[in-house]
């Protein structure tokens, strides 16, 4: 479980977690109210709001959020943003008020990633920041799934991209990171019948990130998109759980055909920078698509295709297995013989 601090006010309300700024507002989100009436069988441990509540909402009682992946009341990932951007802003004392605002001020890891999303995203001609606070922050508190997924990507960033030297920085910005988690918000409405501001949030995304994801397409957990600059990924499309994809990588269909016609992307596949698949095509458990690569057709799990049209190295009838999840390994060029 995910814990989220919470504090009454000096007029004595009840107290509110998750508190953002844009333009010299508040936006309260009053966590136990929304936890409850999206997860009514939800165990809150003992140390959580109900004795706070009894209490008359005691200074720092805690609400428990759902979230995070274990059982403890503890939110591991957030207390290590926490102390990342205070170490930043010791060392860099310019940044203290971007890094107050951004996550210091607020309760819970839901709440920085909607504020920052909102900040990014937001035009006041178009769609206010406030109001896309409350539209980021209602879709990441209101599925449990999503939040562990918010997690699994900040580690995937951290354990995966040699250059992501602290998950708070992945955060703040990475860009395919922001780009993956505002489309699980868009993929929420989509599912839910709100397509044109899921719509809308494709749009903003592609401008902002230059990442274009469709908002159909269902994407797991634990995944990184280094870079991500040129990423198109279509409506059908379905990727795996702890999948990595590098820039200017496209998941696309093959013309005018409708139904279910973008690729499937398995568990713990790599796909390489460049690289182009298209169709309702199968990338098995644990593959490899060296970069630039143009894939047609399926491809077995834990096997490596290269080229265009991509092959399989050591042939279809034998291909040659990965005895590792290059997703996790990030191995690029282990397969390679090539020689200058």
């Amino acid at each position: 479980m995910a814990t989220c601090v919470a504090s009454s006010n000096s007029r004595g309300d009840p107290p509110v977690a998750a508190t953002a700024r844009f333009d010299g507002h508040r936006h309260p989100c009053k966590v136990a109210d929304i936890a409850r009436s999206n997860f009514p069988d939800l165990a809150i441990s003992p140390s959580a709001v109900v004795a706070a509540e009894a209490a008359g909402f005691e200074e720092n009682s805690k609400y428990v959020l759902p979230g995070g992946d274990t059982d403890e009341d503890v939110d591991e990932v957030w207390a290590r943003l926490r102390e990342e951007a205070e170490a930043d802003a010791e060392r860099e004392p310019v940044l203290r008020t971007f890094y107050d605002g951004a996550i210091l001020s607020h309760g819970c890891l839901e709440s920085a990633l909607a504020a920052h999303l909102a900040a990014k995203l937001g035009r006041p001609d178009q769609i206010s920041g406030d109001v896309l606070f409350e539209i980021f922050f209602d879709a990441f508190l209101s599925d449990q799934e999503v939040q562990r997924a918010v997690r699994a990507d900040l580690r995937a960033m951290r354990d995966r991209d040699p250059a992501c030297a602290s998950i708070v920085h992945g955060l703040l910005y990475y860009k395919g990171f922001l780009a993956c988690q505002a489309h699980r918000a868009a993929h929420r409405l989509w599912k839910s019948g709100r397509r044109v501001l899921a719509l809308f949030l494709q749009s903003r995304v592609s401008e902002i990130f230059a990442v274009d994801i469709h908002p159909g397409a269902r994407i797991g957990k634990g995944i990184l998109l280094d870079h991500a600059t040129g990423l198109v990924i279509g409506e059908t499309a379905v990727i795996g759980d702890n999948v990595s994809i590098l820039h200017n990588v496209t998941l696309g269909g093959t013309g005018k055909e409708s139904g279910d016609r973008h690729p499937k992307i398995s568990d713990g596949v790599l796909v390489g920078a460049g690289t182009q698949i298209l169709g309702n095509v199968s990338i098995g458990s644990g593959a490899k698509i060296g970069a630039g690569s143009v894939v047609l057709k399926n491809i077995p799990a834990r096997t490596t295709a290269v080229g265009n049209p991509a092959r399989l190295l050591g042939g279809k009838d034998n291909p040659m297995k990965l005895d590792k999840m290059p997703a996790l390994t990030m191995d690029h060029t282990s397969w390679s013989d090539y020689v200058i």
